[in-house]
């Protein structure tokens, strides 16, 4: 099976570090024309060379709507963008407010507004795909401990499923990548050692493949049910986890 984008200008947020920079490099290899956003600007400048970057606050409706109408029409969008914010497990009577909405307007807020955004050039080209980076902590607890993170992905998975019932009727499929644990940006290395010896073995054997994920496995995905190929796929959440037990 080929994959090729030429001539398909795709949207990656969250692409200034980890699987976000894997995703839009991925794109680049395979022809797009990619626009890499990303709150970093100076983690934007590692992609510069193969993506025509915008830094911005992705839970800013305003300058989501401004910015890609600046872009022009957009063909995929991949919602890259989120994480913890720095956060770390605490009690759930610990948890200021301020922190529980911080990590929803990085994981799902700006995942709303980016799809509000693209959708009307999608619909009026009757041709559209929209990617979700959820998480395995959409689909279970997380195994950061963060009520929050775990939160805001499961809403994640159910946005990808709304979006795709309502926008399915104009040619435009939503899907959602859910992965297991990858080493690709400064957060999951402190998670990775918070595990220490014992715990980082029990995750590796817990996972079929007995290995961890790289940014390239994901990237793998998210280009399938970007494709041409995927065209009757929508609605779905991939676990892309190396079969975790």
């Amino acid at each position: 099976m080929h994959i090729t984008f030429a001539g398909r200008r795709v949207i990656v947020t969250g692409a200034a570090q980890g699987i976000g920079r894997g995703i839009a490099a991925a794109f680049a290899d395979a022809g797009a024309h990619v626009f890499a956003f990303d709150r970093d600007a100076d983690g934007l400048a590692a992609v510069a060379a193969r993506a025509e970057t915008r830094a911005l606050d992705l839970g800013d409706r305003a300058a989501v709507l401004r910015t890609v109408a600046g872009v022009g029409p957009v063909d995929v969008l991949v919602n890259c963008a989120g994480g913890v914010r720095g956060q770390v497990a605490r009690p759930v009577e610990e948890v200021p407010e301020d922190d529980w909405r911080v990590i929803f307007q990085a994981n799902v807020d700006a995942a709303f507004h980016c799809a509000q955004a693209v959708a009307p050039g999608m619909k009026a080209a009757g041709w559209g795909r929209i990617v979700n980076i959820s998480s395995g902590a959409g689909l279970r607890p997380s195994l950061t401990g963060i009520q929050a993170y775990t939160a805001a992905k499961h809403a994640l998975v159910g946005l990808t499923r709304q979006l795709s019932f309502e926008l399915g009727p104009f040619g435009i499929t939503t899907n959602s990548v859910a992965p297991g644990f990858v080493r690709s940006n400064p957060a999951t290395e402190r998670q990775w050692e918070s595990y220490g010896p014992e715990g980082q073995k029990r995750l590796v054997e817990g996972t079929h493949t007995r290995r961890l994920g790289t940014p390239a496995d994901i990237a793998n995905a998210v280009l399938f049910l970007a494709s041409d190929q995927a065209s009757w796929i929508s609605g779905q959440i991939l676990s892309v986890d190396g079969g975790r037990s």
